[in-house]
């Protein structure tokens, strides 16, 4: 392939034939991710299937748990 990869040419090939314009002919619907969130929160409630409960951290690197307090003290929730 002229010394471009088979996995390279594919992306090549990938990124000029995608169709990624509303309204063009065979493309998908473009779907924001708050609304495909909100999908499957309801999906998730209609099969009643329970929020897995949240990792209690024991294992985490100091560099983590820094990255954790900073978001936390500028007021974030992870």
């Amino acid at each position: 392939m002229n010394g471009v990869s088979a996995k390279k040419a594919w992306a090549i090939m990938a990124s000029k034939t995608s169709k990624s314009e509303p309204g063009s002919e065979g493309a998908e619907p473009v779907i924001r991710m708050a609304e495909f969130g909100r999908r499957i929160a309801a999906r998730k409630a209609a099969l009643g299937l329970p929020d897995p409960p949240r990792n209690a951290g024991q294992n985490r690197t100091p560099s983590k748990r820094a990255l954790l307090k900073a978001i936390e003290e500028a007021g974030g929730k992870w």
